[in-house]
């Protein structure tokens, strides 16, 4: 049993330590597309940033939102029609893309997706 007790703490830092990468700031500007479902249909949007505005193409809708960004990997989009907002955090990310979770602001419900940059 002392044996297991020193292999937790040898092992511990080890484990808890681990941070995603998270090169944030190369994610800010861009076309991007991704991956959702509605109803078990798979389905594939795209939507281009920069610091400002976002617009977003889905289901052949185009939504437009404003960006205000709360620090690197985080930012807050405002729906210019309906004025909703949704808090986008960016978890870790690749050379070509990021892992983000997001809910609307206020509410405790998060999502993940993945953002695959095009340009």
């Amino acid at each position: 049993m002392k044996k297991f007790v020193v292999l937790c703490f040898v092992l511990q830092p080890l484990f808890s330590c681990y941070q995603p990468k998270r090169n944030c700031v190369d994610f800010k500007n861009g076309e991007y597309r991704f991956d959702y479902e509605i109803n078990g249909e798979p389905k594939t949007g795209r939507f281009m940033r920069n610091d400002q505005y976002s617009v977003e193409y889905y289901d052949s809708k185009i939504d437009s939102a404003t960006v205000k960004w709360v620090n690197d990997c985080e930012f807050i989009l405002q729906d210019i029609k309906t004025k909703t907002s949704v808090h986008m955090k960016i978890l870790s990310t690749t050379s070509n893309s990021y892992t983000f979770e997001y809910g609307l602001v206020g509410q405790t419900k998060k999502n993940k997706g993945t953002a695959i940059k095009i340009k």
